[in-house]
């Protein structure tokens, strides 16, 4: 009789656990708090619009494949992708903005209008972003961050410089326009931290960006939430919904034995957590967390997000699918974030208008719209305070793009960080877990499996590889890796 594998959560690193426990002959059943699959991918319809609710940008479009691909599948078999050009445009004022194309030629044209001599920066530095992506993308973000040693091999023991220098000091370093340096920076925020704090590695994201470019998944990132749903489904998971976690038990030898859904006690042979780490300790006798809250409370956590889903009455002008607000100064929202937690005074913004390319996520003639303002954690969230900045956002794109807007808003939902608490447990609400800072990369991020408790594994953008929906694809992968390599 095969063993039972149990999994906390529903978002992309537990459906991938999932999946690949199930193809190694596991009976899983996964529990998902909430009525939505898909954890913070899930998606909010209204009135004829559908609005994804967390994760917009479609990355790294390999990763994707990858996983498909082991269970002898593909992208296709499950949704229809689209490569946006241009990928995304990016407001530093009045008549002031920057269309990024879907080529690296294309934006090398860019450059070179805006800064002389800068094309050939750029291929110096998108060299070295490539190679920095076959080596971690390809290789290190694969390996379960047990030992400091997994991060030594020959293609890094010649990048060590990489790791302690910043991606704000090499781009600073290549570029003298402001404007370029603010682009080139941008992927990495990603990754949850300032770029002054992220090593000079990681500047494979800007592959990512340049070089693989943007993609739209037809129906959103909740198609891809469904295409796995799906597979996972046709591999035996079995899926659990409205089942919230009250108690994870443990026996005289450490070993979990059960969880407590309502009144219910389930027995558990393996427990897989991909709900907030931080979280699901706290489900724990204090006896047997690995994490003491003090270890929590000096992490570096990514930020948290104010986000607003609206629909509009006509059709926008003047913004692409995914609008980048940069028009105010980045140093000064970043210190807001990192430095002296407080709400912005001018908040920099990212707006994303999938009906532009996706008709079927607004009424005809009707824009879908979801704007996105980066927060602290743990900040004080109240209606007051969203209407505020709902004003201020409004206000700042009718100036930029050159149109009225308040009149045509037909409705508006906010989500905030009481609402990341509230839905997902989510430590201090952040939206994208934990930085990825030099201190806290690979193995010095709290690990897969647990410390205390035998049988208990974590995975998400908590554990490694780190935030983001790729590296969350790969951690359903090593958890399961490390699981079965134990089982």
């Amino acid at each position: 009789m095969s063993k039972k594998v149990s999994v906390i959560g529903s978002g992309f690193s537990s459906i991938s656990a999932a999946c690949y426990l199930a193809k190694e002959g596991y009976e899983v059943h996964v529990y998902e708090k909430n009525d939505q699959l898909g954890g913070r991918a899930r998606q909010y319809v209204r009135d004829g619009f559908k609005f994804d609710m967390g994760p917009t940008w479609y990355w790294m479009p390999d990763v994707f494949e990858r996983f498909f691909n082991d269970f002898g599948r593909t992208t296709s078999d499950y949704y229809e992708l689209e490569k946006l050009g241009p990928a995304y445009r990016v407001y530093f004022g009045e008549d002031d903005y920057v269309d990024i194309d879907d080529s690296i030629e294309q934006i090398r044209e860019t450059f070179e209008k805006i800064e002389k001599n800068s094309a050939r920066s750029l291929d110096r530095f998108m060299e070295r972003a490539r190679k920095n992506y076959d080596i971690a993308i390809k290789d290190l973000v694969y390996r379960p961050g047990v030992s400091p040693f997994e991060l030594i091999t020959k293609d890094t023991v010649f990048e060590l410089p990489q790791f302690v220098t910043t991606i704000h000091d090499v781009v600073k370093k290549g570029f003298k326009n402001e404007r370029l340096r603010q682009i080139l920076e941008f992927p990495v925020l990603f990754l949850g931290a300032k770029p002054s704090m992220t090593p000079a590695f990681y500047s494979f994201m800007n592959h990512a960006d340049f070089g693989l470019g943007t993609w739209y998944p037809k129906g959103g990132m909740k198609s891809v939430i469904d295409g796995m749903v799906q597979m996972a489904q046709e591999l035996g998971v079995n899926f659990h919904r409205n089942a919230s976690i009250d108690e994870i038990q443990v026996d005289e030898s450490h070993k979990v034995n059960g969880i407590r859904i309502d009144k219910e006690i389930l027995p558990v042979d393996l427990l897989v957590s991909g709900a907030d780490y931080q979280h699901t300790e706290s489900l724990l006798p204090i006896s047997n967390r690995g994490y003491s809250q003090k270890f929590w409370d000096k992490k570096v956590m990514a930020p948290s997000s104010l986000l607003f889903y609206v629909g509009f009455d006509k059709k926008l002008k003047n913004v692409l699918h995914h609008t980048l607000f940069f028009d105010v100064s980045f140093d000064e929202h970043a210190k807001a974030i990192y430095d002296d937690p407080s709400w912005p005074e001018e908040p920099l913004f990212y707006a994303s208008f999938p009906s532009i390319t996706d008709a079927d996520v607004a009424p005809e003639g009707k824009e879908a719209a979801i704007f996105l303002i980066p927060l602290a954690t743990d900040l004080e969230d109240n209606s007051e305070l969203r209407e505020k900045y709902f004003k201020i956002i409004i206000e700042r794109m009718e100036k930029l793009t050159g149109q009225e807007l308040f009149s045509s808003v037909i409705f508006k939902e906010s989500y905030c960080v009481n609402d990341f608490k509230k839905d997902y447990n989510s430590f201090k609400g952040n939206a994208y877990g934990m930085a990825n800072t030099l201190l806290q990369t690979a193995f010095l991020r709290p690990k897969l499996k647990s410390k205390k408790v035998k049988n208990l594994y974590f995975t998400g953008q908590l554990t490694v590889p780190g935030p983001g929906v790729p590296p969350s694809l790969i951690s359903g992968k090593l958890v399961s890796d490390l699981l079965n390599d134990e089982n």
